[in-house]
């Protein structure tokens, strides 16, 4: 169940890639409120249950004072891990920013006309198709873009992907409304991907598999980090230490709180309207709130 729900957060890309090709309009306040909602899940689930998680196996293995301490270091600690990821690995563009009305009505309207930033890819496919080439580089250069988003949306799912397992793992009703928040803020990152790998290109077809691949980094990088983990830290019968848990778990809370304020809630204050923006983020904590509450 674990890794379905994280399979299911991963697979949201390819929805971003589904609606950037199908949707007539993109419903910019619709995705405000959504990332808004997502970055509320993650921060009230932090900080609220899978820190506590975390304060609690630690202090059980380590005493009060030792555990607390283990417990602040490991969510600082998964803070540093995704802010190296997002200086090592930046994206090409920021991932959650969502592509103007101009840049994707192409994409479902053939006699729209193509952005300005896109036409020199756009002449490269009709002489590619008339037998000249002489925009190969700009095509190259836009198809690198494309490539280049995905790649690092992928690394950047790695540890959001060992976030849903974990948290599905220890608890599946905690890890079912994480899933969930995952899936709304990777639908911006597919439509990212899509839109400059189909202008490159002209394949709808390769714009969605090189989305829906992006966001499958999350079920890999959960299950190559829990086997590794297992495998060097495991005990005899493959089950997870305690402590161990506990650390991964204070991991697990800083990477979301630094996902939701580094990159949803900027993206949601921008494409919001008046108060959007923080509707959806107290609309998520209420409904997160309410599932711990219902499944007390």
């Amino acid at each position: 169940m674990a890794m379905g729900l994280t399979v299911f957060a991963g697979m949201a890309t390819g929805i971003g890639s589904v609606i950037a090709f199908t949707a007539k309009k993109t419903d910019y306040r619709f995705l405000s409120v959504a990332t808004g909602f997502s970055a509320g899940v993650m921060l009230y689930v932090s900080f609220v249950e899978i820190f506590f998680k975390g304060v609690e196996a630690l202090t059980g293995r380590y005493g009060e004072v030792m555990g607390q301490w283990v417990n602040a270091a490991s969510f600082f600690g998964g803070i540093l891990l995704i802010g190296l990821i997002d200086y090592l690995v930046p994206a090409a563009e920021n991932p959650h920013e969502i592509p103007s009305e101009a840049e994707t009505a192409p994409l479902h309207d053939t006699s729209a006309p193509v952005p300005e930033c896109y036409l020199d890819a756009e002449a490269c496919r009709r002489n590619v198709a008339d037998g000249i080439d002489d925009h190969g580089a700009s095509r190259r250069k836009l198809l690198r873009m494309g490539l280049f988003t995905a790649l690092a949306i992928g690394i950047h799912n790695f540890p959001e992907g060992l976030a849903t397992f974990l948290a599905a793992l220890e608890d599946p009703g905690l890890g079912v409304a994480i899933a969930v928040a995952i899936a709304l803020h990777n639908i911006p990152e597919g439509i990212s991907v899509s839109v400059p790998i189909y202008y490159a290109t002209g394949e709808r077809r390769k714009a969605f598999v090189y989305s829906f691949l992006s966001g499958l980094a999350e079920p890999v990088g959960a299950g190559v980090a829990y086997l590794g983990l297992r495998l060097v830290v495991g005990t005899g019968n493959g089950v997870m230490p305690p402590q161990v848990m506990g650390i991964l778990f204070g991991g697990v809370a800083g990477i979301m709180v630094y996902i939701s304020l580094d990159e949803l809630l900027p993206t949601s204050r921008a494409y919001g309207k008046g108060h959007d923006s923080i509707l959806g983020l107290i609309g998520g904590m209420v409904v997160m709130a309410l599932s711990l509450l219902l499944m007390k």
